[in-house]
């Protein structure tokens, strides 16, 4: 008589299972999740085509840029999703391009599902709660 293998063998040996173990780390990168923050390398971020700041501070993003390379990013930059390994830049431009400046190659980034309207719309609603906008730039 054959001995059955796989069933009957109890809850257990599953458990005990290494290719079951969700704890275990495999050595693959874990799975960019949309609304949760990963770490992204900026050359797949692309500028917002619809960001309303078009002046950025040469003197302020030196600032920034120092800032980040003494403490890092305090506030992820927020993103889509626009194709395989790319990404659009939401909000967050300033810090984008601060951490350009510091040479950082990675930022990180909550990763949101967004048309071109929610975009526009939330790069206005950062921008505005930020730094002052000029006339023609709002």
């Amino acid at each position: 008589m054959t001995k059955k293998r796989g069933l009957g063998r109890g809850l257990s040996a599953l458990l005990e299972d290494p290719g079951t173990d969700i704890t275990t780390r495999t050595g693959a990168p874990a799975p960019r999740v949309t609304g949760s923050v990963s770490e992204l390398p900026i050359a797949q971020i692309e500028p917002n085509p619809f960001q309303p700041r078009t002046t950025f501070s040469p003197e302020a993003l030196n600032e920034l840029s120092s800032s980040i390379r003494q403490l890092g990013i305090v506030q992820p930059v927020t993103v889509r999703k626009v194709g395989v390994d790319r990404y659009q830049l939401i909000s967050g431009e300033r810090r984008f391009r601060a951490s350009q400046l510091a040479g950082l190659e990675q930022i990180p980034a909550y990763i949101r599902v967004a048309n071109d309207e929610a975009m526009l719309e939330m790069a206005l609603v950062e921008n505005i709660q930020r730094e002052e906008l000029d006339a023609i730039e709002v």
